[in-house]
């Protein structure tokens, strides 16, 4: 029998609880991960200077209290500074320091956050791939951005590439994409630029005709992000794992 691609449930920006000082995408988030058992999924923005930092939003605000975008901030002023309501004063770690303290120690779920343009698409792209040349270690990388996942590829990387969808609406996050733009990342129409590996769904939308579909024909899929275990049951029929916060699932 083959191996799932995502054997433990996945632990969304780590294994974190703000309450007791361990913040998402933090060193301590990912140890306790690990600790218990999870795999890890975290995400990856570019600063200024091109360095891949694990760090979920596009602005510091919310995370660091600082005003600006990462995309205008160099590397060593993001990593520099402590995350808010970190217990153990952990700061943004760059990716390459993130890789060496995991050490192939659990399965990664990397997701690379979509950029501004094209370049910064490639730059990401190339930094990521480059880095995961050398390490030793379960990985896989994922994107909502198609265009990511085919940069990655050709700069290299050859691990499982998976799409992070979802059921795409006309209004609120979705309202800047054309209505082409919607039905194409919806039903997965990039197939053939992407060529993905495996699919990160919303867990409303594991029902969705593309979802069954490449599922069926073997494309694993996990659901995210589920925050319970009455929502956890409610998804693994139509999903082969799930990605978690805020509660211990089952089984690990």
């Amino acid at each position: 029998m083959t191996e799932p691609l995502f054997p433990n449930p996945v632990a969304h920006r780590g294994l974190h609880d703000r309450a007791s000082g361990v913040i998402e995408n933090s060193a301590s988030a990912f140890e306790a991960a690990i600790l218990a058992g999870f795999a890890i999924e975290c995400d990856v923005q570019l600063t200024s200077d091109g360095v891949p930092v694990i760090f979920h939003d596009d602005d510091m605000k919310r995370l660091l209290g600082k005003d600006g975008a990462v995309a205008d901030c160099a590397a060593a002023d993001i990593t520099s500074a402590k995350l808010l309501d970190s217990a153990a004063g952990d700061c943004p770690q760059k990716f390459t320091d993130f890789l060496a303290q995991i050490a192939g120690r659990a399965l990664l779920q990397i997701e690379l956050k979509h950029q501004r343009d094209t370049t910064g698409t490639q730059l990401l792209a190339r930094a990521v791939a480059e880095a995961l040349k050398a390490y030793e270690g379960p990985v896989t990388v994922e994107s909502f951005d198609p265009h990511l996942l085919t940069a990655i590829r050709q700069f290299g990387f050859t691990g499982p590439r998976g799409i992070i969808t979802y059921d795409y609406k006309p209004d609120g996050w979705d309202s800047h994409l054309t209505e082409e733009q919607r039905y194409t990342l919806r039903h997965l129409l990039h197939w053939h630029e992407t060529q993905f590996d495996f699919i990160s769904c919303s867990q409303d939308a594991l029902q969705l005709p593309a979802i069954v579909f490449w599922r069926a024909l073997g494309k694993p899929v996990t659901a995210w992000t589920v925050r319970s275990q009455v929502e956890a049951d409610a998804a693994l029929p139509g999903a082969d794992q799930i990605v978690f916060e805020g509660f211990a699932p089952k089984s690990a």
